[in-house]
């Protein structure tokens, strides 16, 4: 779970399920209101671990799997890959731009 880089208190699952659906790219922390924001790595794994809700569309092009068993993966992996992001997001007081 991530943790604040000002007070060191650590977030809930619940609290940053919240902040992950904002547009904004800072969050503000729910015990010091300090602004944070989510590493470069963390949004890179994030990013990578998306991916994996597409896999069957991938799988499908190689293999020929039957779409009841494609359509019924996909919300087993949504829920699965929503359910890891706020674990692995690690959080920084200075905003890190991607390139």
């Amino acid at each position: 779970m991530p943790t604040c880089q000002n007070c060191h208190n650590k977030w809930s699952w619940k609290q940053t399920m919240k902040k992950m659906f904002t547009l904004d790219t800072g969050m503000n922390c729910p015990y010091c209101g300090e602004r944070q924001y989510q590493t470069r790595k963390s949004r890179k794994n994030a990013g990578l671990l998306n991916f994996f809700i597409l896999l069957p569309l991938l799988l499908n092009i190689f293999f020929d799997i039957p779409a009841a068993i494609l359509l019924s993966s996909f919300p087993v992996l949504f829920f699965l890959v929503m359910s890891l992001n706020p674990v692995l997001m690690h959080l920084s007081s200075k905003e890190e731009y991607s390139f």
